[in-house]
């Protein structure tokens, strides 16, 4: 069995970065996506926001995630922070990738991260770590109901998160062929 795990958690835990390391590492595909989604919308997910709502753009997203999870082979997928709002997307996640990790962060840490960049649509507020924490809060529960594995990302460095992802997978219950 080729390995399938999906990565979720907050804006800024680290999905992207995690994931791109952890598919070079099992030598699979890595497919991020909000990226993918903003090369079929042909525009930044911060203007499809802008100019089509929320919801426009979460349709696309639960579309775009139920053709990945029908798709065959092994893949690292690095969720939007947002993908599980919809149950149909928690269902995906749990039914195709036996494998989903929730990358953990506390919103405190997420804004220490992510205080600058200006491409997330749902922290241009006045006060983006009291939006930050209201995310947490209403997500947490959402990620934990998807994911198998919560990984603590805090400040270890890149390499000992997909380390700490690398022995989840080995020690998974059926696990799988990491040396595909």
């Amino acid at each position: 069995m080729q390995t399938r795990c999906a990565l979720v958690g907050m804006p800024g835990s680290g999905k992207s970065t995690v994931g791109r390391q952890l598919a070079r590492r099992l030598g699979l595909p890595f497919i991020d996506l909000d990226q993918r989604l903003e090369q079929q919308l042909g525009t930044s997910i911060r203007n499809y926001f802008e100019q089509h709502g929320e919801q426009a753009f979460r349709d696309h997203e639960s579309a775009l995630l139920a053709a990945l999870a029908d798709e065959p082979g092994g893949m690292i997928l690095s969720t939007g922070g947002g993908a599980v709002l919809r149950p149909e997307n928690r269902e995906a996640l749990r039914r195709s990738f036996p494998h989903v990790m929730y990358l953990r962060a506390s919103p405190e840490e997420i804004f220490r991260r992510i205080k600058h960049d200006r491409t997330r649509p749902l922290l241009q507020v006045a006060d983006p770590l009291a939006r930050l924490r209201e995310l947490y809060r209403d997500r947490d529960p959402l990620y934990r109901e998807t994911a198998r594995y919560v990984i603590e990302t805090g400040r270890p460095t890149v390499n000992t998160l997909v380390n700490m992802a690398m022995m989840q997978l080995e020690m998974a219950p059926g696990k799988p062929d990491l040396n595909t």
